[in-house]
């Protein structure tokens, strides 16, 4: 499989096994994802750490490491990768504190709907797929300009 054509991965965690399960087997079933699933937040640092993923999504409250400060390690390791957080708390105060915090890309409640599930996780990749094509035109255009000048150093010297 080329480099383009890997599948686009998403890293869930959360404390409860049975909702990786649920998840995970929904995904499996609906998408193409390559969907990793860990009850500890550590375990998918080191996962998150050495391997490329498109998107994560992390139980709030959890007895490790609660969401918002895994969500910031997995911020520091890949800004660009959309984070996602799921509550089973309509606690609004804290989802906005992780939205400020985080760069949080959208949080679900629990119990959540799968249809919702599948709109989000579109929607963050697409961003993410989007963000990566611009910053490849953004180097482009960067390297054109570096280019440009370089020209036009050449130019004055020739004439200078």
């Amino acid at each position: 499989m080329a480099k383009d054509d890997r599948k686009q991965t998403i890293i869930i965690v959360d404390d409860e096994e049975m909702v990786l399960t649920s998840i995970s087997s929904f995904l499996a079933l609906e998408t193409e994802y390559q969907v990793e699933t860990f009850t500890a937040a550590t375990k998918a640092l080191e996962y998150i750490e050495s391997n490329e993923i498109d998107l994560v999504i992390s139980d709030y409250l959890m007895p490790e490491m609660d969401g918002i400060s895994f969500l910031a390690k997995v911020r520091e390791m890949k800004p660009e990768v959309p984070r996602i957080i799921l509550t089973g708390y309509a606690d609004k105060e804290n989802a906005i504190k992780a939205i400020n915090e985080v760069g949080l890309y959208q949080y679900i409640e629990k119990p959540w709907d799968n249809e919702d599930i599948l709109i989000v996780l579109r929607n963050g990749l697409e961003k993410l797929q989007l963000m990566k094509k611009l910053q490849t035109k953004v180097d482009e255009i960067n390297k054109a300009y570096a280019d440009l000048q370089g020209l036009h150093r050449e130019i004055v010297k020739t004439f200078v």
